[in-house]
């Protein structure tokens, strides 16, 4: 079994090498009014596949995603929020 197990982490390395480096995307959210906006908007990036961080901040009305452009786009994101109650674009 420990003979094996190099040899699977080995065949595995390629697979990991190819994945696309995580990407971060800042978004304008309209609507955010009280504290508890924040708290949804969060939760609704985070059930988006290949999310991995969103961080939302109420005085600026804005919420940085740190996603898998491989699993999850910036349409998915605007998406989520919009379906949420607040709509979003990307950040100019």
């Amino acid at each position: 079994m420990r003979q094996l197990l190099p040899l699977l982490l080995f065949a595995l390395l390629p697979f990991t090498a190819l994945a696309a480096p995580p990407q971060t995307v800042v978004l304008d959210v309209q609507n955010m009014t009280c504290p508890l906006c924040p708290i949804t908007v969060r939760k609704a990036l985070e059930r988006v596949p290949g999310v991995a961080d969103a961080k939302v901040d109420l005085d600026k009305k804005t919420a940085t995603v740190r996603f898998d452009p491989d699993k999850a786009t910036t349409q998915a994101l605007v998406k989520a929020t919009t379906d949420a109650g607040y709509p979003s674009s990307v950040h100019k």
